[in-house]
Protein backbone atom coordinates (compact mmCIF):
# COMPACT_ATOMS: atom_id res chain seq x y z
CA UNK A 1 0.00 0.00 0.00
CA UNK A 2 0.95 3.47 -0.92
CA UNK A 3 -0.41 6.61 0.17
CA UNK A 4 0.34 10.23 -1.15
CA UNK A 5 -0.69 13.02 1.19
CA UNK A 6 0.13 16.65 1.47
CA UNK A 7 0.28 18.70 4.84
CA UNK A 8 -3.10 19.55 5.09
CA UNK A 9 -4.38 16.01 4.18
CA UNK A 10 -1.95 14.50 6.71
CA UNK A 11 -2.78 16.79 9.90
CA UNK A 12 -6.44 15.86 8.63
CA UNK A 13 -5.79 11.69 8.73
CA UNK A 14 -3.77 11.84 12.06
CA UNK A 15 -6.68 13.95 13.78
CA UNK A 16 -9.29 12.18 12.80
CA UNK A 17 -7.52 8.72 13.30
CA UNK A 18 -4.30 9.11 15.79
CA UNK A 19 -2.31 7.28 12.90
CA UNK A 20 -0.30 8.59 9.75
CA UNK A 21 -2.39 6.68 7.00
CA UNK A 22 -0.86 3.69 5.16
CA UNK A 23 1.06 2.69 8.44
CA UNK A 24 0.35 0.28 10.81
CA UNK A 25 0.07 1.10 14.28
CA UNK A 26 2.64 -1.13 15.46
CA UNK A 27 5.90 -3.12 13.88
CA UNK A 28 6.61 -4.99 16.77
CA UNK A 29 6.08 -8.16 15.37
CA UNK A 30 8.31 -9.71 12.80
CA UNK A 31 5.30 -10.23 10.37
CA UNK A 32 4.00 -6.84 11.05
CA UNK A 33 4.18 -4.77 7.50
CA UNK A 34 7.35 -2.32 7.77
CA UNK A 35 6.49 1.62 7.62
CA UNK A 36 8.12 2.92 5.24
CA UNK A 37 7.84 7.52 5.11
CA UNK A 38 9.13 9.48 2.70
CA UNK A 39 8.69 13.48 3.28
CA UNK A 40 9.57 15.07 0.36
CA UNK A 41 9.61 19.21 -0.21
CA UNK A 42 7.81 19.56 -3.20
CA UNK A 43 4.90 18.07 -4.90
CA UNK A 44 5.59 14.54 -6.67
CA UNK A 45 4.16 14.86 -10.01
CA UNK A 46 5.56 12.92 -12.67
CA UNK A 47 8.87 15.07 -13.37
CA UNK A 48 11.58 15.89 -10.81
CA UNK A 49 13.47 15.47 -7.30
CA UNK A 50 11.09 14.46 -5.48
CA UNK A 51 9.32 12.15 -8.28
CA UNK A 52 12.39 10.53 -8.66
CA UNK A 53 12.88 9.17 -5.11
CA UNK A 54 9.33 7.93 -5.05
CA UNK A 55 10.18 6.01 -7.87
CA UNK A 56 13.11 4.81 -6.17
CA UNK A 57 10.65 2.58 -3.32
CA UNK A 58 8.42 0.95 -6.47
CA UNK A 59 10.88 -1.49 -6.36
CA UNK A 60 10.76 -2.31 -3.34
CA UNK A 61 6.56 -2.00 -3.49
CA UNK A 62 7.21 -4.43 -5.62
CA UNK A 63 9.25 -6.88 -4.05
CA UNK A 64 7.74 -7.21 -0.57
CA UNK A 65 3.78 -6.43 -1.71
CA UNK A 66 1.78 -6.11 1.89
CA UNK A 67 5.06 -6.21 3.78
CA UNK A 68 5.55 -2.70 3.40
CA UNK A 69 3.29 0.00 4.21
CA UNK A 70 4.51 3.17 2.30
CA UNK A 71 3.45 7.15 3.08
CA UNK A 72 4.17 9.43 0.71
CA UNK A 73 3.79 13.11 2.41
CA UNK A 74 4.57 15.71 -0.67
CA UNK A 75 5.16 19.36 -0.80
CA UNK A 76 6.47 19.89 3.27
CA UNK A 77 8.53 23.10 3.46
CA UNK A 78 11.66 22.73 5.30
CA UNK A 79 11.25 23.84 9.35
CA UNK A 80 9.00 23.34 11.65
CA UNK A 81 6.34 21.56 9.58
CA UNK A 82 8.87 18.89 8.58
CA UNK A 83 10.28 18.21 11.93
CA UNK A 84 5.87 17.84 13.41
CA UNK A 85 5.70 15.51 11.07
CA UNK A 86 8.62 13.09 10.54
CA UNK A 87 8.11 12.94 14.24
CA UNK A 88 4.74 12.08 13.97
CA UNK A 89 4.79 9.58 11.02
CA UNK A 90 8.07 7.53 13.65
CA UNK A 91 5.63 7.60 16.46
CA UNK A 92 2.97 6.29 14.26
CA UNK A 93 4.65 3.25 13.74
CA UNK A 94 7.43 3.72 10.69
CA UNK A 95 10.65 2.41 11.57
CA UNK A 96 11.93 3.31 7.84
CA UNK A 97 12.47 7.23 7.37
CA UNK A 98 13.22 9.00 4.15
CA UNK A 99 13.95 12.56 4.30
CA UNK A 100 13.90 14.21 1.22
CA UNK A 101 15.51 17.54 1.37
CA UNK A 102 18.72 18.78 2.61
CA UNK A 103 16.74 20.95 5.23
CA UNK A 104 15.38 18.40 6.68
CA UNK A 105 18.72 17.58 8.36
CA UNK A 106 18.72 18.42 12.15
CA UNK A 107 15.55 17.43 12.75
CA UNK A 108 15.65 14.23 11.03
CA UNK A 109 18.73 13.44 12.66
CA UNK A 110 16.87 14.24 16.47
CA UNK A 111 15.14 11.78 15.45
CA UNK A 112 17.59 8.98 14.62
CA UNK A 113 18.87 9.40 17.93
CA UNK A 114 16.08 9.43 19.73
CA UNK A 115 14.83 5.93 18.04
CA UNK A 116 17.92 3.83 18.01
CA UNK A 117 15.49 1.25 16.17
CA UNK A 118 14.21 4.04 13.21
CA UNK A 119 16.41 3.85 9.83
CA UNK A 120 16.50 7.40 8.99
CA UNK A 121 18.02 7.94 5.15
CA UNK A 122 18.54 11.59 4.57
CA UNK A 123 19.26 13.63 0.62
CA UNK A 124 22.08 15.26 0.33
CA UNK A 125 23.40 16.09 3.70
CA UNK A 126 26.60 15.17 5.95
CA UNK A 127 25.56 13.94 9.25
CA UNK A 128 26.21 10.31 9.87
CA UNK A 129 24.64 7.50 13.20
CA UNK A 130 25.07 4.51 13.51
CA UNK A 131 21.10 4.42 12.68
CA UNK A 132 21.34 7.56 10.31
CA UNK A 133 22.62 7.37 6.56
CA UNK A 134 23.25 10.64 4.49
CA UNK A 135 23.14 9.64 0.36
CA UNK A 136 23.45 11.93 -2.33
CA UNK A 137 24.39 11.18 -6.19
CA UNK A 138 27.34 12.29 -7.97
CA UNK A 139 25.41 14.40 -10.58
CA UNK A 140 28.48 16.11 -11.40
CA UNK A 141 29.39 12.71 -13.66
CA UNK A 142 26.76 13.52 -15.58
CA UNK A 143 26.66 17.20 -15.76
CA UNK A 144 30.41 16.64 -17.18
CA UNK A 145 29.37 14.86 -20.37
CA UNK A 146 26.92 17.51 -20.57
CA UNK A 147 28.83 20.31 -20.56
CA UNK A 148 30.99 18.28 -23.42
CA UNK A 149 27.98 18.32 -25.34
CA UNK A 150 26.97 22.05 -24.53
CA UNK A 151 30.29 23.44 -25.59
CA UNK A 152 29.73 21.55 -29.13
CA UNK A 153 26.17 23.59 -29.41
CA UNK A 154 26.67 26.73 -28.06
CA UNK A 155 27.25 29.39 -30.46
CA UNK A 156 27.59 32.23 -28.20
CA UNK A 157 30.54 30.48 -25.68
CA UNK A 158 27.83 31.00 -23.13
CA UNK A 159 26.70 28.96 -21.08
CA UNK A 160 23.81 28.91 -17.74
CA UNK A 161 22.24 26.84 -15.04
CA UNK A 162 19.04 27.83 -13.13
CA UNK A 163 20.08 26.58 -9.69
CA UNK A 164 17.96 25.68 -6.50
CA UNK A 165 19.76 26.53 -3.59
CA UNK A 166 24.11 26.88 -3.40
CA UNK A 167 24.67 23.29 -1.39
CA UNK A 168 27.91 21.76 -2.61
CA UNK A 169 25.73 19.33 -4.79
CA UNK A 170 24.34 22.06 -6.61
CA UNK A 171 27.88 23.66 -6.89
CA UNK A 172 29.47 20.67 -7.92
CA UNK A 173 27.22 19.96 -10.65
CA UNK A 174 27.48 23.38 -12.23
CA UNK A 175 31.51 22.70 -11.75
CA UNK A 176 31.69 19.72 -13.37
CA UNK A 177 29.34 21.17 -15.87
CA UNK A 178 31.90 23.96 -16.63
CA UNK A 179 34.99 22.02 -16.63
CA UNK A 180 33.30 19.31 -19.30
CA UNK A 181 32.73 22.08 -21.53
CA UNK A 182 35.85 24.14 -21.11
CA UNK A 183 37.71 20.73 -21.99
CA UNK A 184 35.90 21.30 -25.58
CA UNK A 185 35.86 24.92 -25.38
CA UNK A 186 38.59 26.35 -23.07
CA UNK A 187 36.36 29.97 -23.16
CA UNK A 188 33.80 29.04 -21.93
CA UNK A 189 32.05 30.94 -19.78
CA UNK A 190 28.76 29.90 -17.31
CA UNK A 191 26.11 32.11 -15.47
CA UNK A 192 24.52 30.94 -12.67
CA UNK A 193 21.08 32.22 -10.97
CA UNK A 194 20.44 31.18 -7.95
CA UNK A 195 16.43 30.75 -7.22
CA UNK A 196 16.54 29.89 -3.57
CA UNK A 197 13.87 27.26 -3.92
CA UNK A 198 13.29 23.60 -4.90
CA UNK A 199 9.91 24.76 -6.57
CA UNK A 200 8.87 28.29 -7.32
CA UNK A 201 7.95 27.68 -11.52
CA UNK A 202 7.41 31.56 -11.75
CA UNK A 203 10.75 32.65 -10.42
CA UNK A 204 12.61 29.63 -12.34
CA UNK A 205 10.98 30.86 -15.92
CA UNK A 206 12.31 34.56 -15.03
CA UNK A 207 15.48 33.47 -14.11
CA UNK A 208 15.96 30.99 -17.39
CA UNK A 209 14.83 34.03 -19.69
CA UNK A 210 17.20 35.84 -17.76
CA UNK A 211 20.10 34.24 -18.96
CA UNK A 212 18.56 33.47 -22.48
CA UNK A 213 18.82 37.24 -22.58
CA UNK A 214 22.62 37.30 -21.28
CA UNK A 215 23.23 35.25 -24.41
CA UNK A 216 23.34 31.70 -22.85
CA UNK A 217 22.26 29.87 -25.34
CA UNK A 218 22.65 26.26 -23.21
CA UNK A 219 20.59 25.94 -19.91
CA UNK A 220 21.72 23.61 -17.30
CA UNK A 221 18.09 23.70 -15.48
CA UNK A 222 19.89 22.60 -11.82
CA UNK A 223 17.10 20.37 -9.29
CA UNK A 224 13.75 22.26 -10.87
CA UNK A 225 10.97 20.04 -10.09
CA UNK A 226 8.88 21.09 -13.01
CA UNK A 227 9.19 21.52 -16.57
CA UNK A 228 9.63 25.31 -16.26
CA UNK A 229 12.81 25.80 -17.29
CA UNK A 230 12.79 23.46 -20.36
CA UNK A 231 9.51 24.82 -21.31
CA UNK A 232 10.91 28.08 -22.01
CA UNK A 233 14.44 26.78 -23.31
CA UNK A 234 12.25 25.39 -25.90
CA UNK A 235 10.04 27.93 -27.02
CA UNK A 236 13.44 30.02 -27.49
CA UNK A 237 15.09 27.56 -29.73
CA UNK A 238 17.68 26.75 -26.60
CA UNK A 239 19.16 23.58 -25.87
CA UNK A 240 18.52 22.68 -22.24
CA UNK A 241 19.23 20.15 -19.55
CA UNK A 242 18.16 19.02 -16.27
CA UNK A 243 18.63 16.22 -13.36
CA UNK A 244 17.03 13.21 -12.30
CA UNK A 245 14.06 12.64 -14.68
CA UNK A 246 13.50 13.01 -17.96
CA UNK A 247 11.42 15.98 -19.18
CA UNK A 248 12.19 15.15 -23.08
CA UNK A 249 8.12 15.70 -23.80
CA UNK A 250 8.81 19.15 -23.06
CA UNK A 251 11.34 20.33 -25.07
CA UNK A 252 11.05 17.74 -27.97
CA UNK A 253 13.37 19.70 -30.68
CA UNK A 254 15.99 21.30 -28.08
CA UNK A 255 16.14 18.85 -25.34
CA UNK A 256 19.96 17.86 -24.94
CA UNK A 257 19.38 15.47 -22.36
CA UNK A 258 19.05 14.36 -18.69
CA UNK A 259 20.98 13.23 -16.04
CA UNK A 260 18.84 10.74 -14.27
CA UNK A 261 19.01 9.28 -11.23
CA UNK A 262 17.79 5.41 -9.90
CA UNK A 263 17.75 5.69 -6.29
CA UNK A 264 16.18 1.85 -6.10
CA UNK A 265 19.62 0.02 -5.70
CA UNK A 266 20.13 2.49 -2.82
CA UNK A 267 16.75 2.17 -1.00
CA UNK A 268 16.08 -1.46 -1.40
CA UNK A 269 20.21 -2.34 -0.14
CA UNK A 270 19.00 -0.28 2.88
CA UNK A 271 15.39 -1.62 3.10
CA UNK A 272 17.04 -5.11 2.95
CA UNK A 273 19.45 -4.50 5.60
CA UNK A 274 17.61 -2.81 8.25
CA UNK A 275 14.78 -5.78 8.10
CA UNK A 276 17.77 -8.38 8.91
CA UNK A 277 19.14 -6.11 11.62
CA UNK A 278 22.32 -5.15 9.32
CA UNK A 279 21.96 -1.77 8.92
CA UNK A 280 25.05 0.64 9.04
CA UNK A 281 24.92 4.41 8.78
CA UNK A 282 27.35 5.58 6.25
CA UNK A 283 27.59 8.69 3.52
CA UNK A 284 26.52 7.16 0.56
CA UNK A 285 27.68 9.10 -2.06
CA UNK A 286 26.66 7.16 -5.28
CA UNK A 287 27.22 7.31 -9.14
CA UNK A 288 27.57 5.74 -12.38
CA UNK A 289 29.45 3.10 -10.47
CA UNK A 290 26.54 2.06 -8.35
CA UNK A 291 23.91 2.15 -10.77
CA UNK A 292 22.54 5.13 -9.57
CA UNK A 293 23.65 7.93 -12.30
CA UNK A 294 23.13 7.89 -15.83
CA UNK A 295 22.45 10.34 -18.83
CA UNK A 296 19.90 9.53 -21.51
CA UNK A 297 18.34 11.31 -23.86
CA UNK A 298 21.03 12.40 -25.91
CA UNK A 299 19.56 14.61 -28.62
CA UNK A 300 21.01 14.08 -32.01
CA UNK A 301 22.33 17.43 -32.97
CA UNK A 302 25.09 16.38 -30.80
CA UNK A 303 28.15 16.23 -33.31
CA UNK A 304 29.31 13.07 -34.18
CA UNK A 305 32.80 13.19 -33.59
CA UNK A 306 31.58 14.90 -29.70
CA UNK A 307 29.32 12.18 -29.06
CA UNK A 308 32.36 9.51 -29.62
CA UNK A 309 34.27 11.61 -27.31
CA UNK A 310 31.50 11.77 -24.60
CA UNK A 311 31.36 7.87 -24.93
CA UNK A 312 34.75 7.43 -24.00
CA UNK A 313 34.79 9.50 -21.45
CA UNK A 314 31.34 8.01 -20.30
CA UNK A 315 32.90 4.68 -20.36
CA UNK A 316 36.54 5.87 -17.95
CA UNK A 317 34.12 7.33 -15.73
CA UNK A 318 32.36 4.27 -14.69
CA UNK A 319 35.27 2.06 -14.75
CA UNK A 320 37.28 4.71 -12.41
CA UNK A 321 39.92 5.12 -14.88
CA UNK A 322 38.47 9.21 -15.35
CA UNK A 323 37.82 11.70 -12.65
CA UNK A 324 36.05 15.08 -13.50
CA UNK A 325 37.91 16.74 -10.33
CA UNK A 326 41.31 15.77 -11.58
CA UNK A 327 44.04 19.19 -11.58
CA UNK A 328 44.79 21.22 -12.39
CA UNK A 329 41.85 23.22 -11.46
CA UNK A 330 41.90 26.64 -10.86
CA UNK A 331 38.94 28.73 -8.70
CA UNK A 332 36.93 31.36 -9.58
CA UNK A 333 39.33 33.52 -7.59
CA UNK A 334 42.60 32.42 -9.44
CA UNK A 335 44.03 30.10 -6.32
CA UNK A 336 44.27 26.56 -7.33
CA UNK A 337 41.87 24.35 -6.55
CA UNK A 338 43.23 21.18 -7.36
CA UNK A 339 47.04 20.27 -7.79
CA UNK A 340 48.07 18.80 -11.61
CA UNK A 341 47.70 15.55 -11.24
CA UNK A 342 45.35 15.50 -7.87
CA UNK A 343 42.08 14.34 -7.91
CA UNK A 344 39.48 15.82 -5.30
CA UNK A 345 38.47 13.06 -2.63
CA UNK A 346 34.55 12.69 -2.00
CA UNK A 347 35.03 14.51 1.67
CA UNK A 348 35.74 17.57 -0.35
CA UNK A 349 33.53 17.51 -3.05
CA UNK A 350 30.48 16.88 -0.87
CA UNK A 351 31.63 20.01 1.00
CA UNK A 352 32.70 21.87 -1.99
CA UNK A 353 31.97 25.66 -1.42
CA UNK A 354 33.74 27.34 -4.42
CA UNK A 355 33.43 27.99 -7.97
CA UNK A 356 35.62 26.91 -11.18
CA UNK A 357 37.11 29.29 -13.06
CA UNK A 358 34.77 30.34 -15.80
CA UNK A 359 31.85 30.39 -13.67
CA UNK A 360 31.38 34.06 -13.74
CA UNK A 361 28.73 34.74 -10.98
CA UNK A 362 29.57 34.85 -7.27
CA UNK A 363 27.97 32.77 -5.12
CA UNK A 364 26.08 34.26 -2.38
CA UNK A 365 26.72 34.48 1.36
Amino acid sequence: MTKHLNRRRFLQTSAATGLAAGIAPSIAHAQDPLGIALVVPSPVGEVGWSHALAAGLEPIKAEYGDGVNITILENIPEGPDADRIMNKVVSDGAKFLLAGSFGYQNGAMQIARRNPDVTVLHASGFMVAPNFSPFAAKYFQGTYLMGMAAAALSKTGKLGSVSAFAIPELITSINAFTLGAQAVNPEIEVSVVWVNSWFDPAQEQDAARALLAQDCDVIFSNAQDTPSVVSVCEEAGAYVFNLNSSMKENAPNYYLGCVETDWSPFFMESVKAHMDGSFEGRNAFLGVEDNVVKVTDWNPDIPAETKAQIDEVEAAIADGSFHPFTGRIVKQDETVGVEDGETLPDEAIVSMDWHVAGVTTPLPN
